[in-house]
């Protein structure tokens, strides 16, 4: 269950902070409405909110281990979303995050 609590709320975190910056870039740079660069900045303001309910009590290693999450989700939400075509080094680097990710947030740890 806690494995399967992490990843949603990875998951969940991602889509808010690059939903989040996505709709400013677009009311900035691609000419939409201000009010997306509004509804950006409530979804980034989620996305601190959904970091907190991780089980790991430590806000360094749950934002080291999100830095990777974010590498792949940007990636993923450039495919689905802008027509994004990641190249191989694209693809690659994103495993090396995700398998860091995998590293910090599995790593069997002393209780002290």
């Amino acid at each position: 269950m806690t494995v399967l609590r992490i990843t949603v709320l990875f998951v969940l975190a991602a889509g808010a902070e690059i939903g989040g910056a996505w709709l400013i870039w677009q009311a900035v740079r691609e000419g939409r409405p201000w009010w997306w660069a509004g509804l950006g900045i409530m979804m980034l303001g989620a996305y601190g909110f959904v970091a907190t309910l991780q089980p790991d009590p430590h806000f360094g290693r749950i934002l080291a281990a999100y830095g990777g999450v974010f590498v792949a989700g940007s990636l993923a939400w450039g495919v689905l979303v802008d027509g994004f075509r990641p190249d191989r080094w694209d693809v690659i680097g994103s495993v090396v995050c995700l398998v860091g990710v995998a590293l910090i947030m599995a790593a069997p740890r002393s209780a002290a």
